[in-house]
């Protein structure tokens, strides 16, 4: 053999199944059973609901596809319409009050005060409580008999007698909206809070040297820094306030005369009437506005990055 033979180098076969193969194999084993719990748990039971919405099933039998005849019943009875107007004014009423609120009192708790630790705690007392328990306790409270309300109204000679708030149409969907926005702001307080304490103090220190007071500090410091976390919750406490049912079920139950109904409830009694397909029509209803309003979101996100 001659000596360039023994000195030329032997071309290397890479091996057919490499570390990086079996690694990305390994992750996709890894990742399978979450998402099988997804497609299970998420998408089945979402698609399945979809589903239903276009057929006329009804408990205890099975269904019928009808196209879009229970949507087309729905948009044309005065019930839906009243629960498109409640849901409107309820989500932007408690969605607007909450976020003052809650924006409020993220900054106060932000700044150096007495018992902060205490007053932080203590804000958590109404996200703490069970919502069957809270809700209640709100409906006591509305009683026109015994009710604290009414019976601080009548010692100070604001009303003259009992106001029944709850079986008022004028009255029942903001005692409703009281009732939500104090379960639910404190989820806000220390979404804002823990957002305000990511925002890096030599910003503030810089805007306060260059002359700026408290308000316009907050206005190009801590809003900007806190937007994103603002936008989401804005997005979440959004679908849970449309989805909401214990509240309007243990206080009003959608009435007087469909004042509080809501999505949920008006689904509730379309199941209650063993109306399956309808039932689901009215929650798919609302996927939509869901759909459009989380992909704003996104995109406001996106921009921002």
């Amino acid at each position: 053999m001659s000596q360039d033979a023994l000195t030329r180098p032997q071309a290397v076969r890479e091996p057919r199944f490499n570390m990086r193969q079996a690694d990305s194999i390994l992750g996709y084993l890894l990742v399978a059973p979450l998402v099988i719990c997804i497609l299970m748990l998420v998408v089945y039971p979402f698609v399945f609901a979809i589903w239903i919405s276009f057929t006329d099933r009804v408990i205890g039998g099975g269904g019928n596809f009808i196209g879009l005849a229970n949507y087309a019943y729905l948009f044309q009875q005065n019930s839906f319409q009243q629960t498109v107007r409640n849901t409107i004014v309820l989500v932007f009423a408690v969605q607007t009050i909450k976020l003052i609120v809650g924006l409020g009192l993220a900054v106060l708790l932000n700044q150096e005060i007495r018992f902060r630790q205490f007053w932080r705690g203590l804000i958590l007392l109404p996200w703490a409580m069970p919502g069957f328990v809270a809700f209640i306790t709100w409906k006591l409270l509305y009683a026109p008999q015994g009710g604290a309300f009414n019976y601080i109204l009548i010692n100070l000679g604001l009303v003259s007698s009992h106001v029944d708030f709850l079986s008022t149409r004028e009255l029942a969907l903001p005692s409703v909206v009281v009732a939500l926005v104090w379960r639910g702001f404190p989820f806000w307080v220390i979404s804002f809070l823990a957002a305000l304490q990511t925002v890096p103090r030599e910003l503030y220190e810089a805007a306060a040297l260059d002359g700026a007071n408290a308000w316009q500090r907050f206005r190009n410091v801590s809003l900007p820094g806190i937007r994103h976390v603002v936008l989401v919750v804005v997005l979440v406490s959004t679908i849970w306030t449309t989805n909401s049912f214990e509240a309007i079920f243990l206080m009003t139950q959608g009435g007087p005369s469909n004042a509080t109904m809501t999505f949920p409830m008006l689904s509730y009694f379309s199941l209650q009437s063993l109306r399956i397909g309808e039932g689901a029509a009215v929650g798919v209803a609302m996927l939509p506005v869901f759909s459009a309003l989380a992909f704003v979101v996104a995109v406001l996100l996106q921009r921002d990055e």
